[in-house]
């Protein structure tokens, strides 16, 4: 940059020394002197506008790097703000400055590791916002919308079809974690890292519960889809059902189906043999749960039910059919008295959420009879 400028303003004593000696001459430019000026004019244009550039990349270099630094610096404080109010150090903070220490990092760990923890979680389809959401869902039940045949230049008849809505609203979900006083003012123990597990295990396992068997009249899980098949035998599940349970859901949705059952249900489907003696499940490696049955992965979770009459055992399908809002700005509330005769502090965290099976073709349920 100085070398640039030391130049163009060398071009500039030159052109300003050729004007000085025409007007002391009293006369105009001659050709080779204007041809001179004008190459010497482009040059300096040239200049000026390197300058420019090297001025505006460096002027952008020192914004992106600011603002980069400010966030870190903003998160690191946050961070250490947040330990503080856990710790106790920061008492005096009303409920509006509480709610400023609780950083958005800390929710966004919290999240992301309910998503860890909650395989039908992170497989539904999720929506991060507060307010109600609603879904139109299109009624095939009672519709009579089809194609035939037409003769040439008649009337077609004209079918009926009806939508319904899905409204997933704000359930609020409190969720608590005991933190023991001895670890608080250990500096080798990363607290952060602690109240996120603890708070992410308890909203896994309730959203995990939920998102099966859901709650009356507030979240529905993926046992609430109108897309059944029974077994064929009282009180017993063999391969045939779980044939007619994977051909209930439409090929289209196939790709990224998975069967979702009890550990119990899972354990007794390992001794199930086809015609020929060949275990029904296969044993694979590349897969973090350990089992495939006919292609597809399987998923043990304790919230499904076990095998016997009248239970939703065994479900197979798309888990994007589930639709799951769950706000983004997860509440922390620190509660020190409550559990002051046990040497240990509560973390309570809030969650706002709902969930409804809004496409039910793309999941399916096993009824046991």
């Amino acid at each position: 940059m100085k070398a640039l400028i030391e130049k163009r303003n060398t071009l500039v004593d030159e052109m300003e020394a050729m004007l000085n000696t025409a007007k002391n001459e009293t006369r105009a430019f001659t050709a080779e002197e204007a041809q001179k000026m004008e190459a010497i004019q482009n040059e300096i244009n040239g200049i000026d506008k390197t300058i420019k550039l090297e001025e505006e990349v460096r002027s952008m270099d020192k914004k992106t790097e600011t603002k980069k630094d400010e966030q870190l610096e903003q998160r690191a404080l946050d961070e250490a703000n947040f330990l503080k109010f856990i710790r106790g150090e920061e008492r005096a903070l009303n409920v509006a400055d509480n709610g400023g220490v609780i950083p958005t990092s800390i929710a966004n760990k919290i999240i992301e590791k309910v998503k860890e923890l909650s395989p039908i979680y992170s497989m539904a389809t999720v929506y991060n916002v507060g307010g109600d959401l609603v879904f139109p869902v299109y009624d095939e039940t009672n519709s009579s919308i089809g194609a035939a045949y037409v003769d040439d230049m008649a009337e077609l008849t004209e079918g009926t079809g009806k939508f319904t809505t899905v409204k997933l609203q704000n359930f609020i979900v409190g969720v608590l974690a005991k933190v023991s006083k001895s670890l608080l003012n250990r500096t080798d123990f990363n607290l952060i890292d602690f109240v996120v597990k603890k708070v992410a295990e308890a909203i896994a396992e309730f959203l995990e519960l939920e998102l099966i068997k859901g709650t009356a009249n507030k979240m529905s899980g993926i046992e609430s889809t109108t897309n059944t098949v029974t077994t064929a035998k009282v009180a017993l599940v063999e391969i045939d059902d779980l044939i007619d349970l994977q051909m209930a859901v439409p090929e289209v949705y196939q790709a990224n189906a998975v069967w979702i059952m009890n550990k119990a249900t899972l354990k007794s489907l390992r001794k199930v043999k086809d015609a020929n003696g060949d275990y029904a499940l296969t044993k694979d490696l590349t897969n973090a749960f350990g089992w495939n049955l006919l292609g597809k992965r399987v998923y043990v979770t304790e919230s499904a039910d076990v095998v016997a009459t009248g239970n939703k055992a065994v479900f197979y399908g798309d888990m994007s059919g589930l639709y799951v809002k769950l706000a983004q700005n997860v509440q922390i509330q620190v509660l020190n008295e409550k559990y002051a005769t046990q040497h240990a502090i509560g973390v309570v965290g809030y969650i706002e959420a709902d969930s409804k099976v809004v496409e039910n073709q793309k999941i399916a349920a096993l009824i046991v009879q």
